[in-house]
């Protein structure tokens, strides 16, 4: 007992800077991320405002610099290689990956980025569903709830906007039954490849790097292939090649997407899938803050409940979570002995 008394003070403070790390790198570059992919899908190129319309080529673009810089990392730290889990279950998280990304930027094309915004918010929910299924994890009532009221308090924040806030996206194409689809589509692919990324880490013994190189790298040529059998590929060459400010935006997109893929890994191997959807839950809020600080966006008093809704909610998570709770193996081990518990799958 002794003994387990002087380790958590250093434990703590190596979490919090941890915990400061993650929340820092997936904030920034995802925002950065966020502006970028809506300027490329919604925004003209050129004297004939022309659109780019090739969403699985930024796809390609990023798994192709990801798979890139983690193939150096492995190289550069001398570390193995080879894959460390069956590579079928490397494609699947990269099929799973493609889908999720190509519903994020196809519905773009039908829904406004409020909407998209609105739906990311919900990540949590399909997150702690994916890991009941497949890591039989159990969820207290409070997870579920403290669930609804941030997504509840984000949706209050997106739909009262104040009456001087005109949105830009006002058209007849917006909120279609397709567009909404292609969002409920993002959300339980994304929540299936955070959740069997958490269980591969807790599987095996895996390096960050290891994971992202064979997923990426089965991601580079999933959507390279869908490119082909779709005759886009020239044809998205052919549009970056006119429009050098677009190409330009999908290597800034390509580089900050990478340096997210990074993040989130680390994240959720140190924390855990539903730690990883709660500051993802977080960060769609923050962006909306800042739009609104940045572009001087009036604030309707029923947005302000929405926030106070939303980080009310994650503050009650972290101290109920840090209550003194009875002995139990099952938080802990999915965070510090997963190692060794769980050598094999």
């Amino acid at each position: 007992m002794a003994e387990q008394t002087s380790l958590p003070s250093p434990w703590k403070e190596n979490k919090l800077l941890k915990g400061i790390f993650a929340v820092g790198g997936i904030m920034s570059t995802l925002v950065i991320y966020g502006i970028l992919q809506e300027k490329i899908m919604r925004v003209p190129y050129g004297e004939n405002k022309e659109y780019f319309k090739y969403s699985l080529f930024l796809v390609f673009c990023n798994r192709l610099t990801t798979s890139a810089v983690s193939a150096g990392a492995l190289l550069a730290s001398k570390k193995a290689i080879d894959p460390v889990a069956p590579v079928f279950k490397y494609c699947l998280i990269s099929v799973s990956n493609i889908l999720t990304t190509t519903c994020q930027y196809e519905a773009l094309k039908y829904v406004s980025f409020p909407v998209q915004t609105l739906a990311k918010c919900a990540k949590m929910i399909p997150v702690m569903i994916w890991s009941t299924v497949i890591m039989q994890k159990i969820y207290k009532a409070q997870d579920y709830l403290i669930a609804f009221l941030v997504m509840l308090g984000c949706a209050v924040f997106i739909l009262f906007p104040a009456a001087g806030d005109l949105s830009p996206y006002n058209k007849g194409r917006e909120s279609t039954v397709w567009g909404v689809s292609l969002m409920v589509g993002y959300l339980g692919f994304d929540g299936f490849t955070s959740t069997f990324q958490d269980k591969l880490f807790k599987g095996y013994d895996m390096e960050i790097h290891n994971q992202i190189f064979y997923t990426t790298l089965c991601s580079c040529m999933l959507s390279l292939t869908g490119l082909i059998l779709q005759g886009n590929l020239l044809m998205a060459i052919d549009f970056v090649s006119h429009h050098h400010d677009c190409f330009f935006d999908i290597i800034l997109l390509s580089t900050v997407a990478t340096a997210s893929q990074f993040f989130i890994s680390y994240t959720i191997r140190t924390f855990g899938a539903l730690t990883f959807a709660t500051i993802m839950t977080t960060r769609q809020l923050v962006s909306i803050l800042l739009s609104c600080i940045w572009f001087a966006h009036p604030l309707s008093w029923e947005q302000c409940i929405g926030a106070v809704i939303v980080f009310g909610s994650l503050y009650a998570k972290s101290f109920l979570k840090n209550k003194p709770q009875k002995p139990s193996t099952v938080e802990h081990s999915d965070n510090e002995e997963s190692s060794s518990l769980k050598g094999r799958p």
